[in-house]
């Protein structure tokens, strides 16, 4: 019955995405579809619903609204500029001085918007400008930005780590966050690896400035940096939750918004409602993927995924590989918060099997995901980058394939050395 199942919500699923029905609608359909096998209709609808309704209904949902509206505020707020300011100052006397500054950045600004299309959208538009003029190649430019600027989606605060923790029984918010630093790290460095060989190869030099130059810069960046360290900081340290930490971080972006003179009440009302836009999509996608689990648990669809996978081998290391290289796959195809509610209740159960901590197994499927957004056919960041880079995806592809090595070292590093991700949450009690 559950290899069954299991078919029936792929094929419907797929051919649903197919001729375009969104993702929530098409996830809920066939799950339905699977489940009638088993269960009358009038049954499975109320049911269905009564699911769709449980998973809205959970207060730490409420955390997605509000580090959206944060990280809005924050986008228009006026805070590029200050963190490609703060990281020429800091990294520009390496090579290829603009390429480094663009993959810092991006890792900061992604971190406070949530969003790794925002941050290649911002940030390249600040850097396009110096690099056209010191002769940088765009297609280089462009695949620079593009493949930087997931990295921010592993470093907290994350939406996506927020929407792991929910599909995956309520793993620590705070844990997620403080594992998230070092995978996020690892990726901004394999950038600035595959940056700096680029760069010395076409001869790009850095820029040299002095320690004024890097404390006035510093100076004008701190407010933004320090909402991470006040959030973070306080999520992580247990003086507030992580819905009170979202709650915070809207006050502080907003209040900082408004010193900068670049949010105004006009601009606050059409922020307000963009976010509330997109925090709908993504919790009615979270209620319906709960219909998928309750699919899953009936028809044991994840037992039998495991007992397959174990029936394989025995060897973690090889499961592991396997589930990699379906992650990635399904991540050219898929958006980050729907592949998490799906892929969640499916690989979760066969990574305990061999005792794998469920704060690891999140940093995995997220660093996997994250790369799909940067790998056609979808890769809706790698587009962005190349927009505004003003290239082709086929200048881009040549320079991608480098950074994309890379950037799969560090998923090794991730998948295969528990410390890398629980590091940090162990020294802090968290685990």
């Amino acid at each position: 019955m559950a290899i069954e199942a299991l078919l029936m919500i792929l094929v419907v699923l797929i051919v649903l995405l197919a001729v375009g029905v969104p993702i929530a609608y098409a996830i809920g359909i066939s799950s339905l579809a699977a489940v009638l096998q088993a269960v009358p209709l009038d049954i499975s609808v109320v049911t269905g619903a009564q699911r769709i309704f449980v998973g809205m209904s959970k207060f730490s949902l409420t955390a997605i609204p509000f580090f959206i509206l944060a990280g809005n505020l924050m986008n228009q707020g006026g805070i590029a500029k200050r963190l490609v300011d703060f990281v020429m100052a800091l990294l520009g006397k390496m090579p290829g001085a603009l390429l480094v500054t663009n993959i810092g950045a991006n890792a900061l600004f992604g971190a406070i918007s949530g969003s790794a299309s925002a941050a290649a959208a911002a940030v390249g538009s600040m850097v396009e400008k110096g690099e056209e003029e010191q002769g940088y190649d765009k297609a280089l430019c462009a695949a620079t930005n593009g493949a930087s600027a997931p990295a921010g989606l592993l470093i907290p605060p994350s939406n996506a780590l927020i929407t792991y923790s929910l599909a995956a029984g309520g793993t620590s918010v705070a844990a997620l966050f403080l594992a998230g630093y070092v995978p996020g790290l690892i990726w901004a460095v394999a950038c600035m690896a595959a940056a700096v060989f680029f760069a010395k190869r076409r001869g790009y030099r850095g820029v040299s400035s002095g320690w004024k130059t890097l404390g006035m810069a510093t100076l004008k960046a701190l407010p933004a940096l320090s909402l991470i360290i006040v959030v973070i900081g306080g999520i992580v340290g247990g003086i507030f939750t992580a819905t009170e930490g979202s709650a915070i971080a809207v006050v502080y972006a907003l209040i900082l918004g408004i010193c900068y003179r670049n949010i105004t009440l006009r601009s606050f009302w059409d922020i307000t409602i963009e976010s509330a836009k997109m925090s709908g999509m993504i919790v009615f996608l979270i209620g319906v993927s709960n219909i998928l689990g309750w699919v899953m648990a009936f028809t044991q669809i994840p037992q039998a995924i495991s007992a397959a996978l174990l029936g394989l081998t025995n060897n973690p290391v090889i499961i592991l590989l396997i589930m990699n290289i379906i992650l990635l796959i399904a991540g050219t195809f898929m958006d980050v918060t729907p592949a998490i509610l799906i892929f969640t209740p499916l690989f979760l159960p066969v990574v305990k099997t061999f005792g794998m901590d469920s704060v690891q197994f999140g940093l995995i499927l997220v660093y996997n995901l994250c790369i799909g957004n940067i790998t056609p056919p979808v890769g809706n960041t790698l587009f962005v980058a190349i927009k505004v880079g003003r290239s082709s995806l086929a200048k881009v592809m040549p320079y991608m394939l480098g950074y994309y090595a890379m950037i799969l070292l560090g998923l090794l590093l991730v998948t295969y050395i528990p410390m890398v991700s629980l590091g940090l949450p162990q020294l802090a009690g968290l685990l």
